[in-house]
């Protein structure tokens, strides 16, 4: 499945606005930042486990283990953003 991927503020510096992403069916959010960490470099730095993320989900906040579908747009960004 084809995902359209974005990050947000402080992410969204380190690793560029949007990407879109091909998932296996049945992937959850947790399983694709664990994915991305596996990229290394700055991926594996601004998205590790140690770092506070959110993750949204079609604009709704979303817990790891949500299933994404296809066609989803996910969104990763720092728990506090500006405007």
């Amino acid at each position: 499945m084809k995902i359209q991927l974005r990050y947000f503020a402080a992410l969204r510096e380190a690793l560029g606005p949007a990407e879109t992403l091909e998932l296996p069916a049945g992937t959850t959010l947790g399983a694709l930042r664990d994915r991305l960490l596996e990229r290394g470099g700055r991926h594996a730095e601004v998205l590790a486990r140690t770092r506070a993320v959110r993750c949204a989900l079609n604009q709704v906040m979303s817990d790891e283990a949500t299933v994404i579908e296809d066609g989803a747009e996910v969104a990763f960004f720092p728990p506090v953003t500006g405007g």
